[in-house]
């Protein structure tokens, strides 16, 4: 399971409008970091971020984890409503 696919299972397994959930990745200007956009519906952001920003701060921690088993990249991940 690529970045891309794991971040978004784990969005997906957060919010309820999943069908609303888009997940792209970007090159990024830095060297060795993967850029992940995350868009959610705005009903969804509070779950998302959660309390304090700490479900986000726990999704990219899985997601950093993951790219340093696999690829050892820096990653950075934007969540943002539509």
């Amino acid at each position: 399971m690529n970045l891309v696919e794991l971040t978004e299972f784990i969005v997906k397994s957060l919010v309820i409008n999943t069908e609303e959930v888009s997940v792209k990745e970007f090159e990024s200007d830095e060297e060795n970091t993967i850029l992940i956009q995350v868009l959610v519906s705005e009903d969804d952001m509070g779950r998302v971020i959660g309390k304090g920003g700490k479900i986000a701060n726990a999704v990219r921690t899985l997601v950093q984890a993951s790219s340093y088993i696999q690829e050892n990249k820096k990653i950075k991940i934007n969540i943002d409503s539509f």
